[in-house]
């Protein structure tokens, strides 16, 4: 069992992309995508949530990770696998 993983994204986002193959690398098999193009709800949404304006913008069960940058470092460091194991 892994954590659930949200992810706000746009449908032309490079860094959507590369924290997607990241996670998919780490055995996560769903992402449950919340294209904020697509509704400008869930733009204010992501950024009352985060106080971020830039996607993606990355959970994991109930922790913000942040975007693809944090994604990466957090895995550098050793703590995304535990992190995606709950």
């Amino acid at each position: 069992m892994t954590a659930k993983v949200t992810m706000y994204s746009t449908s032309v986002c490079p860094y959507c992309v590369r924290a997607e193959q990241l996670l998919r690398q780490r055995g996560v098999a769903e992402i449950d995508k919340i294209r904020i193009d697509a509704d400008p709800a869930l733009r204010d949404e992501m950024m009352a949530r985060t106080g971020r304006r830039t996607v993606p913008q990355i959970y994991i069960g109930d922790t913000h990770v942040g975007g693809f940058d944090d994604l990466a470092a957090l895995d550098r460091a050793g703590g995304l696998v535990p992190l995606l194991a709950g």
